[in-house]
């Protein structure tokens, strides 16, 4: 698992750490924890629902208004929305310490897009197959039933359809959770997708998909609400979807959680909260929050200012960017420049008595010993038909340092699984099934495979190709300038890279090598075709398998020996060799392991389309160049076309041109020759062209038939300097170049028919 910690940063993301030693909690005491946290997620819906509709409790002084209209989190144009069911809070999480006394304390509500269950259920999955016996023997609550409840409310809550489209909507790549993401989208099974791939269409939001647009009903939210919409919220925002407050308003669409429920956020309101549940429900919080002081109210202020060493001061908004002091590690002159910053914006302050958190055991593997640190626990609790089923489980989050105050995984600390004890069922962990699927109802290809996931197969296909060919280009340079027996060779293969852009222009040959290595911020550099790989693969991490991206892994591992600056060209040739290593690897995964749906046959269009041009491009140059007469010119080009092996076992002859030629250009059961990938790609967009009734292109299969019909005969002249001749190569090279035009166009043929979607809505296939 990954977990990035900054995203953006050149260092963002580290391995997600679980410790071997499970949080145990008993069975008995789960129970109350979970009717506690079931209480609160009823009442903080309760309060949405007035805060967004009547707002009784602003008017009658129970709820501050500050705390409220003063939040970034408020929304207004949300006001007035009736949420399907009265539910606004679909999904809740509370954070959870334990004191001395063993009383636990809500130190935080999570009402926003509560993070951190997907991950929970990574840590079960992993630690019930490391420690499988002492799971069983335990009896450990399964947590299959909270996601299964899950589906279920997205799909019960969705606007009325036979088969409602649900849809996960993330920030992308960039967020701290993204693997989480994938990961939930491929437990419960629904696409997960990105802002720009979604469509509001008279307040009717669609997907974009490789057939058409198509209806969506709900929608699980993984952003922030005020990013959801630039046309009502957040006018600079280029993650949501313009049009998306308008369609639920009008009831077109379920988001989950309501836009807007962030506001409930504030460590402010906690105070408030025991208050409201009475007159709410006439009863008392099973679950007591920490010790939480508004500083906007004058009395609790001057009481907080009078002993402000013994509080911990955290923001009211999160707007105020504020990170959390205690009063007790600040000087004098510290504390009064706190107290003065309260006093002029108090509204904007909570003090907090943090009681001292419980430990737990951490296995330190380093040292082989167990050591003692703080820790927190999240538990999740959704809506269904019966009121809030809470999680039985949870993440439990450890303090990296014993003495650290607060705990939190962006600054180092480990997570536990969350055990709770004594009530397994033996079925428990299996997956509902939501209904019974017939005959009549398979289905063979993905009917809601998203249009930007298709693009990033296709750029992930050509940019393995792209790098197979530059790796493969740079490492004949490289050889043979290590090597200095043939300059005549050295410099062909030099002046076809520049002819195909894979050197910069200036500098000395050793410096360009570097350059066109390692320079990630020169365009067309191998490490920056590489940083593109691993970028077009990770938006398609769920298409993915396991063993799939464990190789893509390895090529990072790879490409990063690219930056060693001290490494020297000898073993650069190395790293070359095993970056086309694990690039085959890849290869090979595309052609056995992905199903043949239409994700990977874009993905063969993308790696087909490439290696044509490059092959192409590479064919034309060496021909209108010296080379071609020079047997070691012809002996570097099969080993860029990868065709050596098959040369030698043919021939047992040196290098000859017509040989080379056929077996590069016309040997139609050669996969690196240019009229077997030209021949599979002209097939291909023909059976594109029927099944999406686009008009079809002509000049790839003219370009082949002159190509198939190309008579090698022509070249056997006993002087290759004769005139005809020449102009024999030199037509051939033009050809050549034809069809590396024409498969570059046809890619933006297909990137404007298939991933732009920019036809009415009219004109394309929706479902409703």
């Amino acid at each position: 698992m990954i977990y990035d910690v900054h995203a953006g940063s050149d260092d963002a993301s580290r391995r997600w750490e679980i410790d071997l030693l499970p949080n145990l909690i008993p069975s008995g005491e789960w129970q109350a924890l979970a009717a506690g946290v079931a209480q609160r997620a009823t009442l903080l819906n309760s309060m949405l629902a007035d805060v967004y509709g009547a707002q009784q409790l602003i008017a009658s002084g129970l709820l501050p208004h500050e705390l409220i209209f003063g939040h970034n989190g408020f929304l207004w144009p949300c006001c007035g929305i009736e949420p399907p069911g009265g539910i606004s809070l679909h999904v809740y999480a509370a954070d959870l310490v334990r004191s001395a006394d063993g009383q636990w304390h809500v130190i935080a509500d999570r009402t926003e897009a509560p993070s951190g269950a997907g991950f929970a259920l990574e840590n079960r999955t992993i630690l019930s197959r490391v420690m499988p016996e002492l799971y069983r023997e335990l009896r450990v609550q399964h947590l299959a039933s909270f996601f299964n409840d899950l589906q279920q409310m997205l799909i019960r809550l969705a606007p009325t359809a036979a088969t409602p489209l649900v849809v996960l909507l993330t920030p992308g790549r960039c967020s701290d959770s993204y693997f989480e993401h994938v990961f939930l989208a491929r437990q419960l099974g629904y696409p997960l997708v990105e802002g720009s791939e979604l469509t509001v269409r008279d307040a009717t939001v669609y997907l974009k998909t490789l057939s058409g647009l198509q209806r969506v009903h709900s929608i699980m939210r993984l952003l922030d609400a005020h990013l959801c919409d630039p046309l009502e919220l957040s006018t600079d925002s280029l993650l949501g979807v313009p049009g998306l407050v308008d369609a639920v308003r009008r009831g077109r669409v379920l988001i989950t959680n309501g836009l807007g429920s962030g506001v409930l956020e504030s460590p402010g309101l906690m105070s408030y909260l025991p208050s409201i549940n009475q007159q709410l429900y006439g009863e008392q919080l099973l679950l007591p929050s920490v010790s939480s002081a508004w500083c906007g109210d004058v009395v609790v202020r001057e009481r907080v200012l009078a002993n402000l060493a013994q509080h911990r001061i955290v923001s009211a908004f999160p707007s105020q960017h504020f990170v959390p002091v205690c009063g007790s590690s600040l000087d004098a002159t510290a504390l009064q420049a706190l107290a003065r910053r309260i006093s002029a914006s108090p509204y904007a302050y909570v003090a907090q008595s943090l009681p001292p958190q419980s430990q737990a055991p951490v296995w330190q593997s380093g040292s082989g010993e167990l050591r003692a640190r703080p820790i927190s626990m999240r538990m999740y609790a959704v809506a269904t038909t019966e009121g809030y089923r809470v999680m039985p489980g949870g993440l439990t989050r450890v303090a990296a340092l014993a003495d650290q105050r607060g705990v939190s995984c962006q600054h180092g600390g480990l997570t536990k699984d969350t055990w709770v004890l004594g009530e397994a069922a033996p079925q428990g962990e299996q997956w509902r099934a939501q209904r019974t699927i017939g005959v009549a109802e398979l289905i063979r290809q993905d009917p809601y495979l998203p249009s930007r996931v298709v693009e990033n197969l296709f750029w992930f296909g050509r940019y393995c190709e792209r790098c197979d060919a530059s790796a493969r280009l740079l490492r004949i340079i490289l050889t043979r300038y290590l090597d200095g027996d043939d300059p005549l060779a050295l410099q062909a293969a030099v002046e076809l890279a520049d002819e195909l852009s894979l050197l910069p222009e200036e500098g000395d040959l050793p410096g360009r090598l570097r350059a066109a290595l390692d320079d990630a911020d020169w365009a067309f550099s191998l490490r920056a075709n590489l940083l593109r790989l691993q970028w077009a693969a990770s938006q398609v991490r769920g298409k993915l398998s396991r063993e799939n991206w464990q190789a893509l892994v390895e090529l990072q591992r790879e490409a990063q020996c690219l930056e060693d600056g001290e490494a020297d060209f000898g073993e650069r040739v190395d790293v070359l060799n095993r970056l086309v290593m694990s690039l085959a690897a890849l290869s090979g995964f595309a052609l056995d392991d992905m199903t043949r749906d239409e994700g990977w046959r874009f993905l063969m269009l993308g790696r087909r389309i490439e290696r044509l041009q490059s092959l192409c491009s590479s064919l034309a140059a060496f021909l209108r160049g010296p080379a071609v007469y020079d047997q070691a010119g012809l002996e570097w080009l099969l080993e860029l076309g990868n065709s050596s092996i098959t040369y030698r076992s043919r021939y047992l002859a040196v290098a000859q041109l017509i040989p080379v030629l056929d077996l590069l250009l016309l040997d139609e059961q050669n996969p690196h020759a240019v009229l077997f990938q030209l021949k599979l790609l002209v097939r291909a967009n023909q059976r594109l062209s029927e099944e999406f009734d686009s008009p079809r292109d002509p000049a790839l299969a003219l370009l082949a038939e002159q190509l198939r019909h190309f008579d090698l005969r022509s070249l056997e002249h006993p002087l290759f300097g004769n005139a005809s001749v020449q102009a024999v190569l030199a037509g051939l090279a033009d050809l050549l170049q034809a069809v590396a035009i024409a498969s570059g166009e046809l890619s933006e043929r297909l990137a404007l028919r298939h991933f732009a979607h920019v036809d009415d809505v009219s004109q394309q296939t929706v479902s409703l």
